[in-house]
Order: C-alpha cells, then sequence, then structure tokens
C-alpha cells in the first residue's frame, strides 16, 4: 500500500466513511468514492443546507427558480477532479482559499483517489469535508464510442390540491347587471409529472408536465391551448470530442455576473455574506423548473476551439404570456403592457395573455478560461413580434419601448493568491431613442486568513439599461435604475464559532413603482453561528434596512416619499436527540414602520421541527404560532417539502400552522412521499383572497408524490 493510499484509508476511517477491503488499491479507492451511500446523499443533507442558505427571505430572488438549480446541482453531484474554478464555487459551500488550494493539489498530485483525500488538501477541514461529502463524488468514466448508462434514471408523479372549496371552482352566478364573474375554468387539482435519464458529465434526456389548479384540459389551438398547460423538454450532450456542451430544447444560460444571462444561481443578500457575492460562469444548463418563464427554448452549442478558449451560440423562440392593448402608436398598432409570469392560466381572463407575443433570441459566447484569467464577450439580440411599450406613467419614462434590443457586454476575472477579482459590463441598444444604458458590475473576494474573508461589491445600472434576461447583485428584482455598494465579511472566531455581516447602500436616480422620486437606502445583516459539535448548532440572525417609499394615505401629485425601516431577529436550534431523531427549534420577530408614523407593524413565529429518519421510512413535521399586525410585517421560514418542491410561505395575521411530510421507500425503484399541511387563523372569518378566497379561518394542503427510479 502506497503512502498516499495508506493516508486516505486513515483519513476515510476518522471520516466514518464505509471501510476499504484488504485488497485496497487505486482502482478501488476510486470504485468506493464514486458510489456515495444513500445515507449521505439523503434528503436531509439537501434539506440542512436549504435551512442554512434560506434563513431569510430577501426581495428580489426568485425562490422557486434558485432551489431548483439548486436541486439539479446537488442531486448530479459535482466531480472532484474535473469540475473547474467556477463549477466548484457554485456549489456554494468552498471558499475561495479552498477552491484554489484543490485547485493547486490537482495539478501537483493528480487526481484525488477518494473524496476523503480532502484531509491531505490545505485549507480543508473535517467539518468543512464532511459537509461537502453529499455533494460531490470522484468519476472515473471514460469517453468511448457508446455514451454511458444513467446514474439518475427516473420518473416523478405529483398531485396536489386545497381541501377547502375557493371562490374560483364556486358557480358563477350574473351580478345585478346580468354579466357573469371569472372563475377558474378547471379543477381544483395540480398534477406534475417529470421524467428524467442523465449521466452528469455526459447526457441528460427529459421531460416535464405540469397543469395548475384552475387550469382546463383543452385543446383550442385559436386561444393557443393544447392539451396540457406546461410542457418543457431537454436533451443535452457533453464532452464528446471538442462539442462539450449541446442542448436542444429548453435551457438558461449562466454567464459572467448575470447582466445579460443569468440562469437564476442568485441568492442575493443573504446570511452567506461572502460566497453568493460573485456569479460563477456555467454555460447553458437544461432548464427543468416548474416557473414558467424566464427561460430560451431553442438549441445551445459550445465547442472547444482550444483547450482554454470556447465558443458558444445559441438560437431560441419562445411564446410570451403577455398583455396587448390597443394603443395609438405612430404606426398605429397594439403593444405590449407588460408581460405574465405567474404562470397560470385558469380564466378567461388569462387566456387572452396566453403565449400573446413571440420572442427570438439569438447570441453568442467567446469564453477564454486558466485558472487564473476569465476573459469572455457575449451577445444577445432580443426580438419581439410586437412593439413593447408600458403604460404611460412617470416612473415607465425609461423603460423599453420596441421590438428589438440588443445587448453587448465583457467580464473577467482573475485569481492572484487569495483574491479573487470579477467584473461584468453591458450595453443595451433598442430600436428606439430611449435605450442604450450602460449595466456595470465590479467586486473582489478575498481570504486574508483562514479565519477571515472579505468581499466587496459595486454596481451601476442605468435608468435605460434593458436586458431581460439579466439576473446580477441588485437590490430590486431587476437590474435596472440602480446604483450600489456592498461590502460583507465573515470571521470564524474559532473552530465553533463563525460571525458574519454585510452592508449594502443603494441608490435608484429615478422613480421606481410606489416610489415617486428618486430613492435610496441602505440595509445591514449580522449572523452569528455556534456549533459545540457534529449534531448541534445555533444561529442568531439581525437584519435591518431601510428604504424609502411613498407615504400612505398622501394627497399631493407626486406623492409624499418617506423612509420606512425593517428590523427582524431570528434564533435557530438544531440538535440531535437521539439516532435518527433531530429537532430544529426557531423564533424570529420582525417590525415594520413609515417615519411619517409613531407607531410600527409588529409580527411574530415560534416554531418547532422534528425529524425522524429510518432505515426506509422518514417523518418530519412543524408546529408553528405566529402573529402580525398586518402584511407588513409578515414572517416567512423555509418549509421541507417533497422531492423537487418548494415552500418558503409568509406568515401573517394570527394563527397557527403545521405540516407532517412522510416519505417511504418501497424498494430500490419506489419512492412515496406525503404531504400534509393545514394553516389556521383566529382573528378572520376566512383565508385568502380574490377567486382563492376561502369562506372559512383554515386552509388544508394535501400533497402525494411518487418517483419510480429504473
Amino acid at each position: 500500500m502506497t503512502p498516499r493510499i495508506y493516508l486516505i484509508f486513515l483519513v476515510s476511517s476518522f471520516l466514518n466513511t464505509p471501510a476499504f477491503s484488504q485488497e485496497t488499491n487505486s482502482s478501488s479507492l476510486k470504485a468506493a468514492s464514486a458510489r456515495p451511500s444513500s445515507a449521505t446523499r439523503s434528503d436531509e443533507a439537501f434539506n440542512g443546507l436549504l435551512q442554512y442558505l434560506f434563513p431569510v427571505q430577501t426581495e428580489g430572488t426568485d425562490y422557486q427558480i434558485l432551489f431548483d438549480n439548486l436541486a439539479q446541482l446537488y442531486n448530479n453531484p459535482v466531480d472532484l477532479n474535473r469540475a473547474n474554478r467556477d463549477e466548484l464555487s457554485a456549489t456554494l459551500l468552498l471558499t475561495d482559499r479552498q477552491i484554489s488550494s484543490l485547485l493547486t493539489y490537482r495539478e501537483m498530485n493528480g487526481d484525488l483517489l477518494a473524496v476523503a483525500e480532502l484531509q491531505a488538501v490545505p485549507n480543508f477541514d473535517v467539518p468543512s469535508i464532511q459537509r461537502l461529502r453529499p455533494f460531490v463524488t470522484i468519476r472515473q468514466d471514460v469517453l468511448t464510442a457508446e455514451l454511458p448508462a444513467p446514474t439518475d434514471n427516473y420518473l416523478i408523479a405529483r398531485y396536489e390540491r386545497v381541501l377547502e372549496e375557493q371562490k374560483g371552482f364556486t358557480e358563477a352566478v350574473p351580478n345585478k347587471s346580468g354579466a357573469m364573474p371569472l372563475r377558474y375554468q378547471g379543477s381544483p387539482g395540480q398534477w406534475y409529472l417529470r421524467y428524467r435519464n442523465s449521466r452528469p458529465g455526459f447526457y441528460s434526456v427529459g421531460f416535464t408536465l405540469e397543469q395548475d389548479p384552475g387550469e382546463a384540459f383543452r385543446w383550442n389551438p385559436a386561444t393557443r391551448q393544447y392539451g396540457i398547460d406546461y410542457i418543457s423538454f431537454h436533451a443535452q450532450i457533453q464532452n464528446r470530442g471538442r462539442w462539450r456542451n449541446v442542448v436542444i430544447g429548453d435551457f438558461q444560460q449562466q454567464i459572467g455576473q448575470g447582466l445579460i444571462l443569468s440562469a437564476g444561481f442568485s441568492l442575493g443578500k443573504n446570511a452567506e455574506t461572502i460566497l453568493t457575492v460573485r456569479r460563477p460562469t456555467l454555460g447553458a444548463r437544461p432548464y427543468t423548473s416548474l416557473t414558467e418563464y424566464g427561460y430560451l427554448r431553442g438549441l445551445s452549442a459550445t465547442y472547444s476551439l482550444n483547450p482554454q478558449l470556447e465558443l458558444t451560440l445559441f438560437a431560441a423562440r419562445n411564446r410570451r404570456d403577455a398583455n396587448v392593448a390597443a394603443v395609438k402608436t405612430t404606426l398605429d398598432e397594439p403593444v405590449v403592457t407588460s408581460f405574465g409570469t405567474s404562470g397560470l392560466h385558469q380564466t378567461s381572463s388569462d387566456l387572452l395573455d396566453l403565449r400573446a407575443v413571440a420572442e427570438t433570441n439569438l447570441g453568442g459566447h467567446l469564453h477564454y478560461r486558466t485558472q487564473q484569467i476569465q476573459l469572455g464577450l457575449t451577445v444577445l439580440q432580443t426580438r419581439f413580434d410586437t412593439q413593447l411599450q408600458k403604460r404611460d406613467l412617470t416612473y415607465n419614462d425609461y423603460e423599453f419601448v420596441g421590438k428589438q434590443n440588443l445587448l453587448v457586454g465583457l467580464h473577467a476575472g482573475y485569481v492572484w493568491r487569495n483574491m479573487n477579482f470579477f467584473g461584468e459590463v453591458a450595453r443595451s441598444s433598442g430600436s428606439v431613442t430611449n435605450s442604450g444604458g450602460i449595466g456595470a458590475v465590479t467586486g473582489v473576494l478575498t481570504s486574508l486568513s483562514r479565519r477571515l474573508d472579505l468581499a466587496l461589491l459595486a454596481r451601476h445600472y442605468d435608468r435605460n439599461f434593458h436586458s431581460f434576461y439579466a439576473n446580477a447583485f441588485a437590490e430590486g428584482s431587476r437590474t435596472i435604475n440602480e446604483t450600489g455598494i456592498y461590502g460583507g465579511v465573515k470571521y470564524s472566531v474559532y473552530r465553533k464559532l463563525t460571525l458574519s455581516s454585510f452592508v449594502d447602500w443603494f441608490r435608484s436616480p429615478w422613480w421606481k413603482y410606489l416610489i415617486d422620486a428618486p430613492s435610496g437606502g441602505f440595509d445591514h445583516l449580522i449572523t452569528a453561528t455556534y456549533t459545540p459539535d457534529r449534531q448541534t448548532r445555533f444561529a442568531l440572525i439581525f437584519h435591518d434596512e431601510h428604504k424609502e417609499k411613498n407615504k400612505p394615505g398622501s394627497k399631493t401629485t407626486p406623492k409624499e416619499v418617506v423612509g420606512t425601516t425593517r428590523r427582524s431577529l431570528a434564533f435557530t436550534a438544531d440538535y440531535t436527540v437521539a439516532p435518527g431523531l433531530t429537532m430544529r427549534s426557531r423564533a424570529q420577530a420582525g417590525t415594520f414602520g413609515y417615519a411619517s408614523s409613531t407607531t410600527s407593524s409588529v409580527g411574530f413565529a415560534v416554531m418547532q421541527d422534528v425529524t425522524y429518519e429510518r432505515g426506509r421510512f422518514s417523518l418530519s413535521g412543524r408546529v408553528a404560532l405566529f402573529g402580525t399586525d398586518d402584511y407588513d410585517s409578515r414572517q416567512y421560514a423555509y418549509e421541507r417539502d417533497v422531492l423537487y418542491a418548494f415552500s418558503f410561505p409568509a406568515y401573517f395575521d394570527r394563527g397557527v400552522r403545521h405540516y407532517l411530510l412522510a416519505r417511504y421507500q418501497a424498494s430500490k425503484h419506489l419512492d412515496i412521499w406525503f404531504r400534509y399541511a393545514r394553516t389556521d387563523v383566529t382573528n378572520q372569518p376566512d383565508i385568502g383572497s380574490d377567486l382563492d378566497l376561502i369562506a372559512a379561518p383554515h386552509k388544508t394542503e394535501l400533497k402525494l408524490q411518487v418517483r419510480w427510479r429504473f
């Protein structure tokens, strides 16, 4: 046994990994590390990571797309021997110092023989390796004329519904004028089907079907209804000679810092103050989310011109939900006043907007990459078959007008010692005169020591910078009309105690929705995490946010703009009571108030989670008590859900919410999930609003899901 293999054997034993046989050699070590046990890849590991990444809710973040992308990433473990810097950073589990150490170690010593060998890599410790293990692997596949057998081959079916009758499903009764009120046209149940056959790093084929509650199953080309409401599909091949990545069907592009193209890998400002600041360049990725916008449908192909230089070309054509109004223009044509993003097509009114506009995208990305340097050029042309022109309101004065938008951008990155510099600049030019804005992001991540990490980011987005698929770092949900500076720090006081914080200042030079003046603000967050042992973790989070908004009830024109303050405090305790039995206690409270008011809206939530895992069965649940003065002081908390589903509800009014989630592995092929959730409010006679209104103070949700692995 060589010294290196002997070291790996000892480290593996220390990390409680399965012991190797007496015939241990390099191939057997590799095979063992390539087959992570179901225990290490359990849902509990993924849910624990999500609870760490989503301790607080932040505005401007699409959590569903983000969750879907993270689930796709973590369920296709990263190959430690093949992943580049961006792919490693996308896990949100490794610091830049650790990534640099791993890349240097690979260059000096060759491929890792087992995941446990990370113990020999500088800047890696046991806790970070334990946290990383469920989401990484070491593959030994080699390219041949034949594609390898799939490691992920499954079919998922899900059905869910609300038990109480909602107003949208009641019988319509004509009003006094004889008009029939809107009602949902489909059944109250929601169903979902997903199939995927893939081998990470080689190929992926799959499709997703979904029918939301109230959506009718109807074939009517006149209203652009073709049976199932939402159909998504893709076919991908990777690393076939110089063809690095080819995707047909639905996909997203993650390029640069997200000024032109972003696939949703953006946590925004959060308790993770360092790792989420810089965006990784991952290229084209299959789109599998249930969010029915923000993706491209067509073809993307990446070709390696040489080991450091890649060229990506893509073309896509989508039909998008949009409100088309008969507004008089110079060409006397109808215009698009807004796009629909809910993905719901439940009523006759919804169907008027269904896939009303055709959008064509043509683009390319030239990317040069070494271990230290990244340079990229991105071009994207977007064309609509109907002119875009938002309503004639002051805050829309600099919004995009026209049918065509061209974006050209440059992104770069440079790693020097323990400093990672990054940035991107882009310019938009539309078919009319109000475009031509600049967007720019620049920043640096640095590890001053093993204990201290810093992040600094500056951004500027002109009020006439127009980018439809952007998701760069921002205070708002769009990269427009904003300038800001962000600073983050993380300090390990010692191995068990970590402190982190950020401060962000931002300014909008033009009006925004519900803000009738240039506005600005700042916010900061402080987090303390104490982990006395592997079974126990405590976290304390304080968030203080200051913004400006229109004063409620203002009679002036424009309306008076005043400052607002939102503060929240959350305490979480995770602990293991017995083998297989874990608990999580959380208490949080917050206030929201206007500077012009002497009172503030106050809210709180107290919740207790329990998870029990034994063999093929797992059961988890929560009981939450909440109370808020109104919606302004609402409380958010991540909830566990069935595989590939995401729940981050807002708790408001006063009441109790509880849920139970059960999973049973019936065989090596069949998994079954069942989820029951109920909310009872005590200060209202009903729950919900508009067509979702329930004439009772409670709401009950049921969900059943099965997965068959081939």
